[in-house]
């Protein structure tokens, strides 16, 4: 594996650009399966796995809240009793916990929640927490230039050796130069890009990635400006010579204590520990996971105020959660195809053969935590966060978080009429314009 140190003249030539991500990105960040769908998307190929929502442009990603970044979240979430009744009444039952921003108009902003405090295993939601981890502390390193943060994520590579290995979940490696994808599990011998890892970890939701990325930020804090220039062998002697209650303890204060810094409670979101087996050789897990609706609104509400580490990384992490990959569960809704979604789910669940020998997955019958977290922007200036979480036994959720999806929808659209009629009007003289042109 080549040093971090050799990559770097290629990072100096390359930061002068500012590097980002949706499908336009590719030469920017340097995530391969963003160039096919770039190049199908110049070439005219039809692609049906992606709604049209998903071709929103790198420029076209804005956060939504920074007019109001100096706000406290307690002024932000005062609850709107009308919108909140109308909200709980699609609710299928006690099963559910919700939080639910409308951000259409940002200097009238609507809240509401229900049981928003009921802890929740987060399962894959909890991915977010490693890419704030990431952020965080590559501003530590370089907390002068987002633009040489950029181009340490491009441009340093790393393996995954054993730490990436033993998840189902597969990834999208794409040979440019053969124009062929392939999609298989993680290797050890995997090498990509920080940037790429994290698209792993966000879009196709790979645990490998996810572990490879959450070591990656415990070597930032171990070693600081040293992890510059940091390989793979220093790296695993690090991990092999440090003791092991040390390692898991800077394991469970680089992931959460960004959120603590946001405010965010212990008991409203935390992280116990890696996602795949093989960081077991060297630490273990400390404490459980838990997520409530009211930690990850505290979350998205401050990335779109642009307080996540710094506006720059509120940005990124928002781009990085822009789905472009095909939807599922909450996002798969109809009602949402034209929308921009930035969107993260996560399941976790346990079957108990002896009581039902037909347990399937998903479908839990011990637990069944599936969770969505989403920020919807529809093309008519209709604008929201949704925090959903649920633990309903022996169903699949996925088709009543979709359900909910569009349920929610309409009440927000319904709740916006000023919205609505603002919209027509400005289509009335945008169509003047071209006739009278």
């Amino acid at each position: 594996m080549k040093t971090k140190y050799i990559l770097l003249t290629a990072f100096i030539i390359a930061s002068l650009g500012f590097m980002n991500y949706p499908i336009d990105g590719y030469e920017n960040t340097g995530i391969a399966r963003l160039y096919q769908l770039r190049k199908f998307q110049l070439d005219s190929v039809r692609y049906t796995r992606i709604p049209a929502g998903a071709y929103k442009k790198l420029e076209d990603i804005k956060l939504n809240l920074l007019d109001r970044s100096k706000d406290s979240l307690k002024d932000l979430f005062t609850v709107d009793k009308e919108f909140e009744r109308k909200l709980k009444r699609i609710i299928p039952g006690g099963a559910y916990s919700m939080s639910v921003m409308d951000m259409s108009n940002p200097n009238n902003l609507k809240y509401a929640e229900h049981r928003e405090n009921v802890g929740y295993q987060p399962g894959s939601v909890g991915k977010i927490a490693v890419l704030l981890a990431v952020m965080d502390q590559l501003q530590k390193l370089c907390p002068d230039s987002w633009e040489d943060r950029a181009g340490y994520l491009k441009n340093i590579k790393v393996t995954s050796r054993y730490w990436g290995t033993g998840d189902h979940h597969t990834i999208p490696v794409y040979d440019i130069e053969k124009d062929r994808l392939t999609k298989r599990r993680v290797v050890a011998s995997d090498e990509f890009s920080l940037y790429e890892w994290l698209d792993h970890m966000v879009s196709v939701s790979n645990n490998g990635a996810a572990s490879v990325m959450y070591r990656e930020a415990m070597l930032m804090a171990a070693f600081g400006q040293e992890y510059f220039f940091l390989d793979a062998e220093k790296a695993e002697k690090y991990f092999e010579e440090t003791p092991r209650d040390s390692l898991t303890n800077l394991s469970h204060r680089v992931v959460n204590q960004p959120l603590r810094d946001l405010g965010i409670q212990e008991d409203e979101w935390k992280l116990g520990g890696f996602f795949t087996r093989g960081s077991e050789k060297h630490l273990s897990r400390k404490g459980g996971s838990i997520g409530t609706p009211k930690g990850l609104m505290k979350f998205l509400v401050q990335l779109e105020q642009g307080n996540v580490v710094d506006k720059e990384s509120s940005l990124e992490m928002k781009r990085l959660l822009y789905l472009t990959d095909r939807r599922i569960r909450y996002a798969k809704s109809p009602r949402l195809d034209s929308a921009a979604v930035y969107f993260k789910s996560g399941s976790y669940y346990k079957c108990d053969r002896e009581k039902n020998p037909n347990c399937s997955s998903y479908a839990g019958n011990v637990f069944n935590y599936m969770n969505s977290v989403i920020i919807v922007e529809h093309p008519n200036g209709l604008k929201y966060i949704v925090c959903l979480m649920s633990n309903v036994l022996n169903k699949n959720s996925a088709g009543a978080h979709m359900y909910m999806a569009s349920k929610i929808d309409d009440i927000i659209d319904d709740a916006n009429p000023i919205k609505k009629a603002e919209i027509k009007e400005e289509e009335y003289k945008a169509d003047k314009d071209e006739d009278d042109n």
